[in-house]
């Protein structure tokens, strides 16, 4: 297999985004009802979040917690409370796929890439251009 990124459609999805007031408090149910394990819980300071994430099947939930009143997180649960966030779907090359986007007149809100959790590239599009669906792509860090 070529290590080479190709312009391809979505591998897979890769998390689903949910934003809550506390990691501890929203994580219980869902370890000790359902019986998942939090794979890893991380900060991300670049957009003021602390994030965990449960493995289920071949995708994860991403439990977002803000760690500032000014984070998108915070204001998103201010106007909406707790809930799914996002979807986010897995590429090979974040940049071809936003170019792919842009091209088809799609609104982003990320036309290049950030830094995400676990060292991958993160951008997201807006709701608007995807039937009223944040989505984010991820490009994991290749090793």
């Amino acid at each position: 297999m070529s290590s080479r990124k190709q312009d391809v459609a979505p591998g897979r999805l890769d998390h689903i985004g949910v934003a809550v007031r506390s990691l501890e408090d929203a994580l219980a149910p869902y370890k000790d009802g359902l019986g998942l394990i939090v794979s890893e819980i991380e900060e991300v300071p670049t957009e003021k979040v602390r994030v965990a994430f449960l493995p289920v099947g071949e995708t994860r939930l991403e439990l977002l917690e803000p760690t500032a009143d000014d984070s998108t997180i915070a204001r998103f649960l201010q106007r909406r409370g707790e809930g799914i966030h996002h979807l986010c779907f897995q590429v090979d090359d974040i940049e071809a796929v936003l170019k792919r986007l842009k091209k088809a007149g799609v609104e982003l809100v990320d036309e290049k890439p950030r830094a995400g959790a676990g060292g991958s590239r993160v951008a997201f599009i807006h709701p608007r251009g995807m039937a009223g669906v944040l989505v984010e792509l991820v490009e994991k860090e290749q090793v």
